[in-house]
């Protein structure tokens, strides 16, 4: 620094030095930043699963199973989409797609117990057939 002083003689370059100094941020306060977001979306996602999971207590049988799997499902998106948010990438655009392929199938299969015999096999396979499908659709994105 005290080089680039004794280089630097004219009024000019010194007035840039002050300019220069409070336009760039400090690392460490993105990070701070990130770090912050990361803990409230997380938190926010604990207290809407608590929320949907109370929800679902007032319910009965096969239809309060099907209300935790939803909650279930959607605390895993939102935990994938809230990666995605803070470190986009590749990898964690997949995991997004995975949670929701991951959390339909888990739904699907548990509405599925509301039938019988037939019904309920061929429910089962379709729901199968899915999620066979959406991660057909998540491999062709590593490509």
């Amino acid at each position: 620094m005290q080089k680039f002083l004794w280089i630097c003689a004219t009024a000019s370059c010194l007035m840039a030095l002050p300019a220069h100094a409070q336009t760039t941020p400090p690392p460490a306060a993105t990070m701070d930043t990130a770090v912050a977001e990361l803990k409230a979306g997380r938190d926010k996602i604990a207290a809407d699963y608590k929320a949907d999971k109370a929800a679902c207590d007032a319910m009965k049988d096969n239809a309060k199973d099907v209300c935790n799997e939803e909650a279930k499902g959607k605390e895993k998106i939102a935990k994938a989409e809230l990666d995605q948010k803070v470190r986009p990438s590749d990898s964690n655009a997949r995991k997004v797609a995975e949670a929701k392929v991951e959390a339909a199938y888990d739904i699907a299969k548990e509405k599925c117990d509301d039938q019988k015999g037939d019904a309920k096999s061929a429910c089962v396979k379709q729901a199968k057939a899915e999620e066979s499908k959406g991660k057909a659709d998540i491999k062709a994105m590593k490509k």
